[in-house]
């Protein structure tokens, strides 16, 4: 299977660049993930097509501002600095720019020394192990001096860094948003609970892989990046009940996908408890969880196109993809939505 198979046009002016103020107000495609065939709504209408004894599937992960502007202390020449994952206490593993001015023993200055930082090592893809240093708290201190680190493809500044956190965030430790949760309000996740319909939260940590381009032609070249995950014993119950009782499991956005089919048994039972995974989703896969997918326009020739495409048909997805993009829906990250079902 080759890279190629995933590709689409898109116009550059569809590239949502700003969320919109309402965030249930974006648009909806449905899409029949058997016949191919496609309806048009508004998000706040996914209700419609709930069931009572269906589970929505949410990553309650929280996105930190992992984004540092700062300056080289000698020189003074800027430097930006975005966390990764953090290692063991104060160590966090980063991706800092430009790279090759900033070599071990380097150190760099944050909010005129508010924070300070030494690179310590270069380790796997350039990404460099730096050691801050600080009075308080770390997270007050990056609260204070980050900016979220929005994809590249985002351009425009975000005026309010909530509007990159689902209304559900809990759990710090994200660099990008678990994007097709944006879409849900409080009022929305009510109405869906009155209706019957249970909500299972689990927690996925996504990391800046999510935005690597695949590189090879041959899709199975591509090695998927890591992403830690907990599901919890309720979530897993949930879960397992859902499926037990004849309901949907139906999961918002792909990193609650990948999350439920890493600790899937071959049976098909969720298991609690937390891993790493490099779970990489693309057609032939058999879900064994998942039954519906809630999520966002991707780019062309991604993993995530891929995923979506093992659900619902690499034709059915770039012909749905084809049908938005006539109508001029939005993509990507503060982009519309689409319901595969």
């Amino acid at each position: 299977m080759k890279k190629s198979d995933f590709y689409f046009d898109l116009p550059h002016e569809l590239i949502a660049q700003d969320p919109l103020e309402d965030r249930s107000s974006s648009r909806l495609l449905v899409l029949d993930k058997e016949t191919g065939e496609v309806e048009h709504h508004v998000f706040r209408e996914i209700i419609d097509y709930l069931q009572e004894g269906d589970c929505l599937v949410l990553n309650n992960t929280k996105v930190i501002p992992a984004r540092l502007l700062g300056e080289r202390e000698g020189t003074g020449g800027a430097v930006e600095v975005l966390l990764l994952k953090r290692r063991e206490g104060d160590v966090w593993e980063t991706l800092v720019k430009p790279g090759r001015k900033c070599k071990p023993g380097q150190r760099l200055s944050f909010g005129g020394g508010l924070l300070k930082a030494e690179v310590m090592d270069v380790v796997e893809e350039g990404n460099r192990l730096v050691h801050f240093e600080y009075e308080g708290i770390f997270e007050e201190v990056l609260d204070r001096l980050g900016e979220m680190p929005l994809p590249p493809y985002i351009t425009h500044k975000l005026q309010d860094k909530n509007r990159y956190q689902t209304v559900y965030a809990k759990y710090e430790g994200s660099a990008a948003a678990p994007t097709a949760g944006l879409h849900f309000t409080q009022e929305l996740l009510s109405r869906i609970e009155k209706k019957g319909v249970k909500i299972a939260y689990v927690t996925l940590h996504v990391g800046l892989g999510t935005f690597r381009p695949v590189k090879e032609e041959d899709i199975l070249a591509h090695h998927m990046h890591s992403e830690y995950y907990v599901i919890s014993e309720e979530a897993a119950e949930i879960i397992n009940g859902t499926k037990e009782n004849g309901g949907r499991v139906i999961c918002v956005g792909t990193t609650s996908c990948r999350t439920v089919e890493s600790a899937a048994t071959a049976e098909g039972l969720v298991q609690a408890g937390c891993d790493n995974t490099e779970i990489f989703i693309y057609p032939g896969y058999q879900f064994k969880v998942l039954d519906a997918l809630i999520t966002n326009f991707h780019l062309p020739e991604s993993t995530l196109v891929m995923l979506v495409s093992a659900l619902a048909g690499r034709e059915h997805v770039l012909a749905a993809y084809e049908e938005a993009i006539k109508e001029e829906y939005r993509f990507f990250s503060f982009g519309d939505a689409m319901f595969v079902c």
